[in-house]
């Protein structure tokens, strides 16, 4: 009798080991599965242009945190996207998501990057820190935040040889799945745009954006094949602030053909129009008489007042105040 009750004994401490093996095997493979997931998300995310055709390369990665959190970690990136004739390399990255919140995840990229597109554009940049999170769906990715310090950038248009230099000490984005359309908004502190061959009256400044895209929440999470080409929408506002008050306020739809090139109908506001040109010349003594032209036909078009209206129109890149006044022609994206 005691050892029939011994031999039980014995039975039910071997299920027990074997239950808790498998249980951590379980475990152990879904913990690798959520570790191969996390990699496919983030690299959708890194990858310019959409899903299809992507493959991407992390040097050296590792995974780590295991049992209770999953981290991935790489020297470097490398993304490509032969649907779209786009690439992009990147720094080191370090992102990680709770076991318990896989959905979750946060990562850290290091620069510098630089991406190159189909339509003859190339960008690269750097910054000093560069921190998101994005929380993913059923299927998908539903939102993401990204916060960069010290960024700065540079875009140079093979198409029209253009050069666009960016720099801003902080820079936030804000992005959502809003149904079938997108939803972002864009915070620029400190920040400071010099376009090749245009006129610079713009300083250094604060800037807030917010805008739809219809009909492409697909681009949060890459399973948007055509990106920005052909895509229109609705920018709510963009304001620029140099502070006392001198404010630009843009509003209006907008789209981009198949090329790439930007069309708009946009409402310009401008308040304190003469801060705005006194602080210009200050910055700009070169461009005095042109900025004092431009203050007097704003004026002008403003009746006299300090506060200016007026129809800032983009056709294919060409923009034009009031579609007649031409300003420069903005490269394709």
């Amino acid at each position: 009798m005691a050892a029939s009750s011994q031999s039980r004994t014995s039975r039910k401490f071997l299920f027990l080991g074997v239950g808790i093996i498998a249980v951590a095997a379980i475990y152990t493979a879904g913990w690798f599965y959520a570790a191969q997931r996390l990699q496919e998300t983030v690299i959708r995310t890194l990858a310019p242009g959409g899903a299809a055709g992507v493959t991407g390369e992390c040097s050296d990665i590792a995974f780590r945190g295991y049992p209770f959190r999953i981290g991935l970690f790489c020297s470097k990136v490398d993304v490509k996207n032969t649907a779209n004739d786009m690439s992009a390399s990147f720094g080191a990255l370090r992102s990680a998501a709770q076991i318990y919140a896989p959905g979750h995840i946060v990562w850290e990229l290091d620069s510098p990057a630089t991406i190159q597109t189909g339509h003859g554009l190339s960008v690269s940049a750097q910054w000093a820190n560069l921190q998101s999170s994005l929380v993913t769906k059923l299927k998908g990715i539903d939102r993401t935040s990204l916060v960069i310090d010290g960024l700065k950038a540079s875009a140079v248009s093979a198409v029209t040889a253009q050069t666009i230099n960016f720099d801003a000490a902080k820079t936030e984005v804000h992005l959502r799945q809003n149904g079938a359309d997108l939803d972002g908004a864009v915070t620029l502190t400190d920040a400071s745009t010099v376009i090749k061959d245009w006129p610079q009256l713009l300083p250094r400044l604060n800037a807030i954006a917010d805008l739809t895209l219809a009909g492409k929440a697909g681009m949060i999470d890459g399973s948007d094949r055509s990106g920005l080409y052909g895509a229109s929408g609705e920018l709510r506002r963009l304001m620029l602030d140099i502070g006392d008050g001198r404010t630009m306020r843009l509003t209006g739809p907008f789209s981009f053909d198949e090329q790439g090139y930007l069309s708009g109908q946009f409402k310009l506001e401008i308040e304190k129009l003469g801060d705005w040109a006194d602080n210009a010349k200050q910055a700009l003594p070169q461009l005095q008489s042109t900025i004092d032209t431009a203050r007097k036909l704003l004026r002008a078009l403003a009746g006299g007042g300090d506060r200016a209206s007026v129809d800032l129109v983009v056709d294919r890149g060409r923009a034009t105040v009031s579609g007649f006044i031409p300003l420069g022609k903005i490269p394709p994206i």
